[in-house]
Order: C-alpha cells, then structure tokens, then sequence
C-alpha cells in the first residue's frame, strides 16, 4: 500500500510540474497570437488597422481576408472581378453580381442622383482615358474626351433588384467604384472587429478613417487632415471628433504634372477634365464610411458652394474645405484645431 500512495504522489508530483511549465508556454502561445497593428496593400492602397483591445491574429486574418474578398468583387482590375464582368458586358446583356457589388453600386447610383452627377459611378472611361497611376498618364485630346463624355451617364446603369444584376445600357460604358469601395470595406472591417468583441479600433484604409469605439478618458478622437501641399502624413491640423468616420479627396492622391500644371484623378463628369474651383481638399466626418467616402468626393467635383449645401443638407454629416489661398471652412459641427499657421479657418 505504501509503494501504491507514493507512486500515485509522484504521479501528482510529475502533473502539477507539467501544469506549471505549460502555464508560461500557453502565455507565450497568447502572446504570439496577439498583435498591435497590421498594415497590408490592398484595394490600390495602404491599409493599416489597430485594434487596441486584445487584438488577435484571427480577427486580423479575418478583416484582410474581407477587405480582400470586396477588392476581388469590385476592382476593374482584377479580370474576373463583378465589376469587370459587368464592364465587358456593357451594351449585351445584364450580369448577375454578388449582394456586396449590388449593394454598393446602388449606393454610388444614389449619390450620383443625390449630387446631381457631380459623383459618377460610370466614370471608368475618363479614368482609362487619363491612366493616373499607368505609365500611360497624359493629358488625352480634346476630341477623344468628347468622345468618351457620352458614356459617363449614371441614368444607363440599370439596376434589377429581382436578379441582382446590373446593366450598362451602352456599349463601352465601364463602371469605376474607386470612389466608394473603399469605404465599404473600411465599415466591414469595423464590423468584423466589433463582432469579435474588439472595444476599441483605428481602421486607415488610404485615408479613409473609421473609430470603433471611444478612447479611454472619454475625450472625443482626433484625427489629422492631410496638409495637401505636403508629403501623406504631414497634417495642417487636428480634428476633434465624436463621430466615427473621417474621409478625406484632395489632389495629393492620384496626380501627375505636365507643363508646370497640377493634374488630378477628381474628375468633373460634365467636362472630363479634374475638377478646377479652388479646393485643395475636401474632408467630411459621419457615422458611415462608405456614405463618406462617395460624400468627399461629390463635394469636392462640387466645390465649396454647392458642396457645403450638400453636407448641410445631411444631418449627420459635416465637412472641411482647404483652398487654393490657404483658407480652411468647416460646417458648424467641426472642431479643428490647426497645427500649420500658414492655413487660417474662415467663419
């Protein structure tokens, strides 16, 4: 009986020790699995996320793998892409595409009808014509801008909601949602996050900024607005904000300069030309990314008039407006506080 009780407390003896040496093998384990940022490219551009709570690696594999599968849904890029199928297909026959692809071309279609079609969706011709970001960037001729101004008409992009399929009316037209897909994917992402028990999150999907939750001292967020004469990540000033999403369209993105002259991806949909009427920029803070992301971009091409109206017409929306002569606007909602004193904010 004595050998039996001390076999048994060797038997004890040899468990707990395994118990104490996989404690600091799990907590390594933990620790491996945890990370305080990831940064990938995609979607044409630097995405970084922070998940400030415990952010572990399966939640950031799980945000990649959706900012992934909307950039394989959406980009005229990729051959065998939603959109590109629809492209190919413009003036034949309608193409059946993916809930995520319908849902964000039929909010394009609303901020096209919204904006008066300051924001086109079926801007893709002017794009391919101008080639910002390709070795063939130029200034195109006249003759072939009118050629192609016809094709950009968010009128012919019928959208069947029976089918879920979408129709380009005319041959040639192509879809672009280079204005929008972006800020779809930046709201997924602060789903996925939210869902996974994350408090706490910075999304920057290529300077479209989404906020999970609220700091710890309970003070609103501040984020940077792009100084848009300087390299990315210089800022002009600091805005203070309760409100989720920051996006901001600015000639400093997509440009290239021929002859002394500064020429811009914003394109103005009646003239095909960059849009020209003194903005710099255009930042506009809401709750919704996607709705921010097609927002900065309509008031940008609309300029600061018919922009501010616009964003006034919203409420929950607000905006930040940098001109040429260095003058900032903001709607009535906006603290900024700036960092640059060569910009001054004008009442």
């Amino acid at each position: 009986m004595a050998a039996i009780l001390r076999n048994f407390q060797s038997v004890l003896a040899f468990k707990k020790n395994i118990f104490f040496l996989l404690i600091p093998f799990l907590l390594l384990v933990s620790c491996a699995e945890r990370e305080s940022s990831r940064t990938e490219f995609a979607l044409g551009t630097v995405c970084s996320i922070t998940l400030y709570d415990q952010g572990q690696k399966e939640v950031y594999d799980s945000i990649f793998s959706r900012i992934r599968e909307i950039e394989n849904l959406m980009s005229i890029n990729i051959k065998s892409s939603d959109v590109s199928r629809i492209n190919s297909n413009a003036g034949i026959e309608a193409v059946q595409v993916h809930e995520d692809t319908f849902k964000v071309i039929e909010r394009a279609v609303y901020f096209a009808r919204l904006s008066g079609g300051a924001i086109d969706p079926s801007v893709g011709p002017l794009v391919s014509l101008w080639g910002f970001g390709r070795e063939n960037q130029n200034i195109p001729a006249q003759d072939k801008i009118d050629e192609i101004l016809p094709l950009i008409n968010w009128h012919n992009i019928k959208l069947d909601f029976q089918t879920r399929s979408v129709f380009l009316e005319q041959k040639g037209m192509t879809l672009d949602l280079g204005a929008i897909a972006k800020g779809y994917a930046a709201d997924e992402a602060a789903r996925i996050a939210a869902e996974s028990g994350i408090k706490r999150a910075l999304i920057d999907l290529g300077g479209n900024i989404v906020l999970l939750g609220e700091r710890p001292d309970k003070n609103p967020w501040r984020v940077g607005i792009q100084n848009p004469g300087k390299d990315r990540g210089q800022i002009l000033g600091v805005l203070h904000t309760r409100k989720h999403t920051v996006v901001t369209s600015g000639i400093y993105e997509r440009f290239f300069e021929e002859d002394g002259r500064h020429y811009h991806h914003l394109f103005d949909p009646s003239n095909g030309y960059p849009a020209e009427n003194g903005l710099l920029s255009a930042t506009v803070i809401t709750g919704n990314s996607m709705d921010a992301d097609a927002l900065s971009t309509a008031v940008f091409i609309l300029g600061y008039e018919k922009g501010n109206a616009l964003v006034n017409s919203l409420p929950s929306a607000d905006a930040v407006f940098v001109f040429e002569d260095r003058s900032i606007r903001v709607t009535p909602g906006v603290n900024l506080i700036l960092t640059d004193n060569s910009f001054t904010i004008k009442n």
